[in-house]
């Protein structure tokens, strides 16, 4: 899946700003990112977790599903990645991206919701001592 659906009404440099968060999210904790933009086929969460099992590799992915004119957002964590991303940092990114949408600043509220999972997710650096 593309990082952002195809019809998605978003300019190049939208785009482009979205995929650099992801990017910089999966190096930061290594884990897949998708976002899908666009109206749900059926129920949103169905419709995301059905999105998400789609993914490559959907244990290792967080899926952020947003469909702007039903104003709704969901967040799907795989298995591997809810061992390192507790429910309690997802409910924040959640509420950070919606203040951002309720601004009207939807490509601002995906890539600062993307960023904040991914630190979220982050693996602390592991010191040794000698």
């Amino acid at each position: 899946m593309a990082p952002v659906a195809s019809g998605d009404g978003f300019s190049a440099d939208q785009r482009y700003e979205i995929d650099r968060a992801i990017r910089a999210a999966e190096t930061i904790c290594r884990y897949e990112f998708s976002v899908y933009v666009g109206a749900a086929e059926d129920e949103a969460t169905a419709f995301a977790q059905r999105l998400h099992a789609s993914l490559i590799a959907p244990a290792r992915s967080v899926l952020i599903f947003v469909d702007p004119a039903a104003r709704l957002l969901e967040v799907v964590t795989g298995s591997v990645v809810r061992r390192d991303l507790p429910d309690d940092s997802v409910r924040l990114a959640v509420v950070a991206m919606e203040s951002a949408f309720a601004e009207g600043d939807l490509v601002g509220g995906i890539t600062r919701g993307v960023s904040q999972l991914a630190g979220a997710a982050r693996k602390p650096a592991t010191l040794h001592a000698s």
